[in-house]
């Protein structure tokens, strides 16, 4: 599982022009699935999420999460993150998750994240999103997980 964390102001999603997700402070995640994912992975990687400490404390530095700040977060499915882009100049998406797949360990990330915190919002799984955020920091991390094929 690949995710990009990003640290905003603001963000929201839309399809087809209509609203489907939105949050102030927080943190978008841009989140991939990929062949040999599983749903132990997904959970591990909510707690991560939930955990980073990418917000400001009273010193300045970075020491707080989304939790400690009471953000929001806002999950937004995409796949082309797991583009194998090594050669030439065209993506392949054979390291993704079938869809099928990719949209049930979505979901189960996304009720991971449910669990443990009550602002949660997200983009729509498949759809054509338009994505707009304010990145604050800037601050965006890339975040992954071990695969079988990383062992």
């Amino acid at each position: 599982m690949i995710v990009v964390l990003q640290r905003v102001t603001g963000a929201e999603v839309t399809v087809a022009g209509e609203p489907v997700g939105g949050i102030d402070t927080g943190l978008v995640i841009l989140a991939a699935i990929e062949k040999g994912d599983t749903e132990k992975q997904t959970r591990r990687m909510a707690e991560r999420v939930l955990g980073y400490r990418v917000f400001p404390d009273s010193e300045g530095r970075m020491n707080l999460s989304v939790t400690d700040i009471d953000g929001g977060l806002l999950l937004v499915p995409q796949f082309t993150l797991a583009a194998d882009t090594r050669k030439g100049s065209r993506p392949s998406f054979t390291p993704a998750a079938a869809p099928e797949t990719g949209q049930r360990l979505f979901k189960a990330f996304v009720e991971a994240c449910r669990v443990h915190h009550r602002k949660v919002e997200t983009g729509r799984f498949g759809a054509s999103m338009q994505v707009s955020l304010v990145n604050d920091g800037p601050v965006t991390f890339i975040l992954r997980s071990r695969t079988d094929r990383d062992r």
